[in-house]
């Protein structure tokens, strides 16, 4: 069975310039080689923290940013060899939530509007199907179509978050990519907007990337789980096998840093050593051997594959 997304060895490098004439004096590999697929109906979750990649990886994908390298297949289809006009056509099965739903809601429209700005990109229907379809997504999502004609602003954050939703769904894609979607609300809302994309997927046959920091919100959410730092993958595995069994020291880390709900348990926590180190330097050999506490001599001189340990599971260290 093929895979409805594949990406390999994926690269995005931003050149560092200085000097009056703007020469490039550096490279930051904000994503280096990474690679992974994504089965139909499937959500993998990609997670790590802030500057890893994450982001920079989903945007990449949908050619939002133009990647420096590497090859994004979906459906069979290299995307990276598309001409403008195809890649619109290929978008309308892609689509995206972002971070934070009042930034990606222009201000100045109303939610009929904003809901139904893709129809109308896409030429899919006169203006009275495209109405009648504003109100039905605002109902999948859990809004009154009544408010159809109010500005962002009115909104809170989780139903800003909502809309965001609808546009996304308004052109019945098959691969979403979600980009952090509840971070940027109150912990009583995230609750409801993952279940609410748990119940979008099995309703309407969804594919995720589902791009978060919140292991836990990932846990629920994710079939599988890819764990990125410094722009590589190091870990990649089902969600159960990630928290029952994780392997690569970094995994481990992040895992004993989910925060228990409880004042008086008691958690044994993994401390990491010194900084994060600057992408525009990172480590030589394996990325994360500065703050690793298993580190041995090869680590520091030799980078560590991402190989298959198993079936499905893959991580990158020398000592696994």
């Amino acid at each position: 069975m093929s895979a409805l997304l594949s990406v390999q060895n994926l690269s995005k490098q931003y050149p560092v310039r200085a000097g009056l004439f703007g020469r490039s004096t550096n490279t930051v590999k904000a994503v280096d080689d990474v690679s992974f697929e994504i089965q139909k109906g499937e959500t993998l979750g990609l997670v790590g923290e802030s500057g890893c990649g994450k982001t920079t990886t989903g945007r990449c994908i949908l050619r939002l940013i133009e990647p420096t390298a590497g090859r994004v297949e979906f459906e069979g289809r290299n995307l990276l060899q598309l001409a403008p006009a195809e890649m619109r056509a290929v978008r309308r099965h892609m689509q995206m939530i972002f971070q934070d739903p009042f930034a990606s809601l222009n201000p100045r429209m109303t939610v009929a509007s904003i809901v139904e700005e893709p129809l109308i990109i896409h030429k899919m229907g006169p203006r009275p199907e495209r109405a009648k379809r504003v109100a039905e997504l605002l109902k999948l999502v859990g809004l009154d179509p009544g408010f159809m004609k109010r500005f962002p602003h009115e909104f809170s954050g989780g139903q800003r978050q909502r809309i965001g939703i609808a546009r996304a769904l308004a052109l019945d894609p098959q691969l979403i990519i979600a980009d952090e979607p509840v971070s940027a609300l109150d912990v009583s809302v995230q609750a409801q907007i993952v279940n609410l994309l748990k119940d979008l997927q099995e309703r309407l046959r969804l594919t995720f990337l589902f791009i978060a920091h919140d292991l836990s919100v990932v846990q629920h959410f994710s079939d599988r789980i890819g764990v990125m730092y410094l722009g590589r993958l190091v870990e990649l595995a089902t969600a159960r096998e990630l928290f029952s069994r994780p392997l690569h020291p970094y995994t481990k880390v992040l895992l004993a840093s989910i925060p228990i709900p409880d004042p008086a348990a008691r958690k044994k926590h993994e401390s990491l050593k010194g900084e994060l180190p600057s992408p525009l330097k990172p480590p030589s050999g394996c990325r994360f051997h500065p703050r690793c506490p298993i580190a041995v001599e090869r680590c520091k001189a030799e980078e560590p594959p991402l190989r298959e340990i198993g079936s499905g599971r893959s991580v990158a260290c020398h000592l696994v």
